[in-house]
């Protein structure tokens, strides 16, 4: 009895300490104030990588002469590489040109020949032809100006009966496409994004998250009574965090969904069609500690070649994605020094540069991309192209300057498949464990082959068919002549 319970006490023991020890690691793979940058495995774990970007200064309102930034919350950046601001704190627009020099304020615009200034804006969007679109959360109504700053229109309380009748108009965020249709992320809204007509007149919602539902809620609700159910948590989608728009129109959206599709991309009928085909969905980090949870994926930027990079609020990093999901790479974090952030919310690309914006610092974060960033994002360009050979040899650049990234293997592979080289193309879709590339180059190298040697295969089926008929004949004249024999 005594043997049996030292044993339970020592296989109790040896759990505890592995979970402790899982959870050290943890803590210090994921510390607050890290800077190695890091990727993640075949089999999900953290691996030592390059930094792909490295802080190279910062831009403050003081800096540019306009007093401190208060508390700004959304930024954007056009083709032409102007930097828009949205200084939320002091109702401002602040632009900057390509050398983040001040261009211009925008605080106020005429209105029936008033001068009418924001309350608060949340979120900011500037078209190609520099059409400015401003979420003016206070004054609940979305502003829409031109490139001189003139009013174009305002959307205000949409009318519908797709909407309650005490529904207060709260615009967060705000996108506009080709065709002028702006849509729009609300406060309180769980249906989707709201979308517009360009006259202004709602239109539908689009991009609904689905519900999630708790099963062990769901079960004891079946229990409960009336007044029970009526206390409890409804069951309702969940909230987008932020929004971007690409080249093509798609919306790029993050949210709080737990489900594993906390990002999205919505084509027009709000239907995501994200590719996911990594290793892993698109989430941020996969290890996280018990204290901090998963990542909280607050804001969206979509690149060329279709990258896209999302912030994560929880630990203020950056992750950055190929077009079929595969995490190319991370920087960032939350502390004290250059490189790190307080409360972070948004992110922007500026051609090789990635700015960053402090909400609690009033400060934006000015990052460079490192020669093995630029090899890395060269090579995903060059296949997004139909560059087989140069994104061949960039990949095989980036994998020499960090051999855990299993992605530049499968990159190698997939360029060299498309260069019909499927012999080679299978030995690197196997090392970086790319079963789907694998399972295709291996088909079309049989093919290959079977097409190769076919002549020679049918031939050799030929002479066996041959030689088996004769020695049916032989054999049968043979028996023929035993019975005449007999007789």
């Amino acid at each position: 009895m005594l043997n049996s319970v030292w044993k339970k006490c020592g296989w109790l023991t040896l759990g505890l300490a592995c979970l402790l020890g899982l959870g050290s690691a943890a803590s210090t793979a994921f510390a607050d104030g890290q800077t190695n940058a890091y990727n993640y495995s075949y089999w999900g774990d953290a691996v030592r990588s390059p930094a792909a970007y490295e802080a190279t200064g910062m831009i403050t309102g003081k800096e540019l002469d306009i007093g401190p930034f208060k508390e700004p919350n959304d930024m954007h950046v056009t083709a032409d590489q102007r930097v828009y601001v949205l200084d939320s704190g002091n109702s401002r627009i602040v632009e900057l040109n390509q050398e983040m020099k001040l261009t211009r304020v925008i605080d106020s615009f005429d209105h029936d020949g008033t001068k009418d200034k924001f309350k608060l804006p949340q979120g900011l969007y500037v078209s190609d032809n520099g059409q400015l679109l401003i979420a003016d959360t206070g004054n609940q109504r979305v502003v829409h100006l031109d490139k001189q700053g003139q009013l174009i229109k305002m959307v205000e309380q949409p009318q519908s009966e797709l909407l309650k009748p005490d529904f207060q108009f709260k615009p967060l965020r705000v996108v506009m496409d080709k065709g002028e249709r702006i849509y729009v992320m609300a406060e309180g809204v769980f249906d989707g994004f709201m979308e517009f007509n360009s006259d202004g007149t709602f239109a539908s919602f689009i991009g609904a998250n689905r519900v999630q539902v708790d099963p062990v809620e769901y079960m004891w609700k079946q229990f409960a009574t009336r007044q029970q159910r009526s206390q409890m948590v409804m069951f309702t989608p969940t909230e987008f965090t932020n929004m971007d728009m690409d080249g093509e129109g798609f919306i790029y959206a993050t949210s709080g969904d737990k489900t594993g599709l906390p990002i999205k991309k919505l084509n027009a009928q709000g239907l995501d069609i994200l590719r996911r085909e990594g290793y892993y969905p698109p989430q941020g980090d996969l290890l996280y500690s018990n204290e901090k949870g998963p990542s909280r994926l607050i804001d969206v930027d979509v690149g060329d070649s279709d990258m896209y990079s999302v912030l994560d609020a929880n630990m203020g990093r950056i992750f950055t994605y190929n077009g079929d999901g595969y995490l190319l790479h991370m920087f960032g974090g939350i502390g004290n020094r250059l490189g790190q952030f307080n409360t972070p919310v948004s992110l922007e690309r500026v051609g090789d540069r990635m700015l960053v914006l402090d909400k609690a610092l009033g400060e934006i974060t000015v990052f460079q991309t490192t020669e093995y960033g630029r090899t890395l994002h060269e090579a995903v360009r060059s296949y997004f192209n139909g560059d087989e050979e140069g994104s061949a040899a960039n990949f095989a650049k980036a994998a020499d300057m960090n051999a855990n990234l299993e992605y530049a293997y499968a990159g190698i592979g997939k360029a060299l498949l498309r260069q019909k080289e499927y012999a080679e193309s299978t030995q690197y879709f196997k090392r970086s464990m790319e079963r789907e590339g694998y399972s295709k180059a291996f088909l079309l190298y049989r093919k290959e082959l079977l097409r190769e040697h076919f002549s020679w295969i049918m031939s050799g089926l030929l002479l066996v068919v041959i030689v088996l008929v004769i020695t049916f004949l032989v054999r049968r004249q043979r028996r023929g002549s035993t019975h005449a024999s007999i007789k």
